[in-house]
């Protein structure tokens, strides 16, 4: 499932593409997504409309529209956008296509559908940090994401520090990936519970989450199972995993091995030695 980052850099990649340019018409495989695809709406409020700015909030992709209306995109687990000329070969699972007025095309493609797009009035838009982001924790680079926010907000609980910071509401878009290698970062382990971190703890941890978060973007994501970028190209930073899939493997600081524990019901990746 594409994570902040491979989103992220699906936003980078497009935006240059749509800022500016104007709908002239939308198409639909006519297959449902997670939802209904609102293409009567998206036909009758997008077309002729310019696009303004291309954003991203969470793993959201927010595409605003010079009338105040917006496009928000869910990309699942198999969602991509490209931009195309229209000579290019449709693929298999292109399920939604605006044209644009400039002759290219952004294709959505999704082969297991199970991603979602969503057309907002301009009322909605304005609304929907308390709607559809009401329990989306602050982005990760944001100055309200910090060290005194994490131990405010650990206060009382008794969590892993794993699933916290994996917990939507804590911090918006941190994945399983990342936080294996945040964490192997500023050498904390996985299951350690959060009333335990102290505060120059927290202040590393929130520096490395931001960090490797950088890298993963600069690397343009990471090839797990079948993301590409809007290129259609492969991110590289699993190149760059400390941890992540390297149960067994010796550390690269240390040349302990590797180990994988379940938390949460997901796949924790740590070194038994440089994670306390």
């Amino acid at each position: 499932m594409p994570e902040l980052p491979e989103v992220e850099v699906i936003c980078r990649g497009i935006r240059s593409f749509l800022l500016g340019r104007a709908v002239t018409a939308v198409r639909c495989s006519g297959k449902r997504l997670r939802h209904p695809v609102p293409m009567e709406t998206m036909q009758g409020e997008m077309v002729n409309q310019t696009i303004t700015a291309v954003e991203r909030r969470a793993k959201f992709l927010q595409i605003s529209l010079a009338g105040g209306e917006m496009l928000i995109i869910h990309l699942g687990m198999t969602g991509n956008l490209g931009i195309f000329s229209p000579s290019a070969t449709h693929a298999k699972h292109d399920h939604v296509l605006w044209s644009l007025d400039d002759g290219t095309e952004l294709r959505y493609n999704d082969s297991r559908r199970f991603g979602s797009i969503r057309f907002l009035s301009a009322g909605e838009v304005l609304g929907r940090e308390e709607t559809i982001f009401k329990t989306t924790g602050p982005e990760p680079f944001s100055n309200a994401f910090s060290a005194e926010y994490l131990e405010k907000l650990a206060k009382g609980k008794s969590l892993a520090v794993k699933l916290f910071i994996m917990t939507n509401q804590t911090v918006a878009g941190i994945g399983n990936i990342y936080a294996n290698e945040s964490l192997f970062a500023a050498g904390i382990g996985p299951a350690r519970k959060i009333p335990t971190l102290t505060g120059k703890e927290w202040e590393r941890l929130v520096s490395e989450i931001r960090n490797i978060l950088h890298q993963a973007i600069e690397c343009g994501g990471s090839t797990i199972s079948d993301f590409l970028n809007a290129s259609r190209e492969r991110g590289y930073f699993q190149m760059n995993f400390k941890v992540y899939g390297r149960e067994g493997k010796a550390c690269h600081l240390c040349s302990t091995k590797i180990e994988k524990q379940k938390l949460g019901g997901r796949s924790s990746y740590f070194c038994p030695h440089c994670q306390k």
